[in-house]
């Protein structure tokens, strides 16, 4: 009867313990990707090696051949999902700029706050998650990354359909708006005069138990040239007080479309069968005077 190795100094959970690591090592690789697809999407080698059970030593080879292949990325954040396991069936769409553009916003979004911070992009109906930071908060909230929802009801499509031509909303969104909860937008003409105040607050977009009962988000679209590319937003339990942190948001935002995009570029102007449309790449600091008189826009103190 074989004795499992320990490495001298290394703490280990019980459980990793009480079974052989897997023989194959196709099969531990396999457990270190399936630990990405779970509650959190940025993993420490400590918490790579408590999801999998591996020893600690066998776990960072792992990891290193897997950064090297770019199945993962490895940076001061941890390590995440990296371009190849992105990009499997052609998902990547050239994201790896934003990743790293937005990366660190979001680790201090999230360590600044406690809550969990989202990096996604539009696509067609709906958004893809590209990122996800958070701490114990992270396994309430059901998304993940590579994951999907429908854009009309969360606060990251919301803040990036109110940059588009409201044709070009439609047609994305298609014949229907599907109801998740009862506080889901279901019309055109609703979601139109929803986009209509994002717009107003100079981006932030905010929903309450839109996508899942008890979760509310703020969020802010990452504007190119030719509109938005992506968005990043802020989430935490639906009593959080979300105007307390949208200014960081918007900042964020901001400021990883000026790392995007090289500085702050003036407006441009996009065409488009109805006219033009303004995508400001970047805005000018906010005054505790302004952010309050953006917040009370609404006037219903709600933000459906």
């Amino acid at each position: 009867m074989s004795e499992q190795t320990v490495d001298p100094g290394v703490r280990h959970d019980p459980a990793s313990l009480r079974h052989e690591p897997p023989p194959s090592m196709v099969e531990r690789i396999s457990l270190i990707l399936d630990a990405f697809s779970g509650q959190s999407a940025r993993l420490t080698l400590e918490d790579v090696a408590r999801h999998t059970g591996l020893p600690r030593s066998t776990a960072h080879r792992i990891l290193d051949q897997l950064v090297r292949q770019r199945w993962l990325e490895h940076n001061s954040y941890g390590y995440g999902l990296g371009q190849r396991a992105l990009g499997l069936g052609g998902r990547d769409g050239g994201h790896g700029k934003i990743r790293e553009a937005a990366a660190p916003l979001l680790h201090e979004l999230q360590i600044t706050t406690g809550l969990v911070a989202h990096l996604a992009v539009l696509d067609g109906a709906e958004i893809y998650y590209l990122d996800k930071m958070g701490g114990r908060y992270a396994s309430v909230v059901p998304s993940r990354v590579g994951g999907r929802a429908p854009a009309h009801s969360t606060a990251l499509g919301k803040s990036m359909l109110a940059w588009l031509e409201p044709e070009e909303v439609e047609a994305s969104l298609g014949s229907g708006l599907s109801r998740l909860t009862s506080r889901t937008i279901g019309e055109f003409s609703t979601l139109h005069q929803e986009l209509h105040r994002i717009r107003q607050r100079r981006g932030l977009a905010f929903e309450r138990g839109e996508s899942f009962p008890g979760i509310a988000c703020v969020a802010a679209a990452i504007r190119g040239h030719e509109g938005p590319v992506a968005g990043i937003s802020l989430v935490g339990d639906i009593r959080t007080p979300l105007e307390n942190v949208a200014p960081l948001v918007a900042t964020a935002a901001r400021e990883a479309a000026q790392q995007l995009f090289l500085g702050p570029v003036e407006v441009r102007r996009t065409r488009s069968r109805r006219g033009t449309c303004a995508a400001p790449v970047a805005d000018a600091s906010w005054s505790a005077e302004t952010l309050n008189r953006l917040l009370a826009m609404d006037g219903r103190g709600d933000w459906m």
